[in-house]
């Protein structure tokens, strides 16, 4: 018996790469259902080669479905998660509304998928899993292996992070204020706090008491939660005016000795993880080639020698896919795989 899938927020840009990323991946499903807000009813998304019309989320039951994956925002899940994991569906959010709850997990497949073990046997679960931040996702699956090999103390990371990110608002900015400007029209800022078009921004959500911006804490709280507590974590996050794929310069400081033949060699066999690092000119992976890929590119690996046992790397990846809608389908492959058994739902 197959499952049935509800696709929550199916219309927004994350929505319609699970569903595409569904059908790429051939997850067995009976049945996916496209949910959104009662404005979009009925409007056509494509799934595979079938086109789904939008269903209103409002009057959905979601006793019919296994799993719903959530990409509506924070405020949409903050009210409909546990109503939906009250009906029995599976929640997979893509928001940041449930990361930081002790009981709920966050997880990034490659990294801590272990932890559905435990999760699957609590009989008092309450349904929930979240997914991380599209920046933590790349960065924790680049960090793993290195992490068991010799154990990081430190991260310092900055991301460079593209419009796609803010949605579809951020995407027409940079779209029209590019345009614009090469017909001498004055960029005018509305999605973001300046002009993004032939710019750099180092600011990504609301400002914090500390300095630090929520993206930047969301980075240093998720990596905690879901490699390691004891890990020092530093961000700083950059929009920058590239449509599709986050860049992250990472340095590390480690506890034992690893070498940078150690660390590629280490990277290259783990799971997630495409290593393009060749010592020349355009040897390095970049956003443009990510585009469309499942993996998280890995390349400038090298020797900090500003610190002991240090090491600097470029790390690249789709957003839309590995930090949103492919590892919300790789959390519930995984639960399958785990055992999770599609309920039996009356005709």
């Amino acid at each position: 018996m197959g499952y049935r899938v509800a696709v929550v927020g199916a219309t927004g840009n994350v929505g319609r790469e699970v569903l595409n990323i569904l059908a790429e991946r051939k997850f067995p499903a009976d049945e996916v259902f496209a949910l959104a807000s009662s404005r979009s009813i009925g409007r056509e998304i494509s799934y595979g080669d079938k086109v789904l019309k939008a269903r209103d989320l409002q009057h959905f039951d979601f006793s019919t479905v296994d799993f719903a994956i959530m990409s509506a925002g924070g405020s949409i899940s903050k009210d409909w998660a546990p109503k939906i994991a009250a009906a029995g569906a599976v929640v997979i959010d893509n928001s940041s509304y449930w990361r930081y709850h002790s009981d709920v997990p966050l997880i990034v497949p490659e990294v801590n998928g272990h932890v559905l073990d435990r999760w699957l046997k609590d009989e008092k679960r309450n349904g929930i899993i979240a997914n991380p931040n599209c920046s933590t996702a790349q960065l924790v699956v680049a960090l793993k292996p290195l992490h068991d090999a010799a154990t990081i103390k430190r991260v310092v990371v900055s991301t460079y992070q593209s419009v796609s990110g803010a949605g579809k608002e951020g995407v027409d900015e940079l779209w029209n204020q590019t345009k614009g400007i090469f017909v001498n029209d004055s960029p005018t800022p509305q999605k973001f706090s300046k002009q993004i078009a032939f710019n750099v921004i180092p600011h990504i959500d609301v400002f914090m008491e500390d300095g630090y911006t929520k993206e930047e804490w969301k980075v240093l709280a998720e990596t905690k939660k879901i490699l390691d507590p004891k890990i020092k974590v530093t961000c700083t996050a950059v929009r920058v005016p590239v449509f599709v794929g986050h860049s992250e310069s990472v340095n590390l400081e480690f506890d034992k000795p690893i070498s940078a033949d150690e660390a590629r060699d280490l990277l290259r066999e783990a799971p997630g993880i495409a290593v393009l690092d060749k010592r020349e000119p355009g040897g390095y992976a970049t956003p443009v080639e990510t585009v469309g890929d499942y993996e998280t590119y890995v390349s400038r690996i090298r020797e900090d020698v500003t610190v002991e046992n240090g090491l600097a790397m470029w790390v690249v990846s789709d957003n839309l896919r590995k930090g949103a809608a492919l590892n919300a389908i790789q959390i519930a492959e995984t639960l399958i795989e785990k055992g999770f058994k599609a309920r039996a739902i009356a005709a």
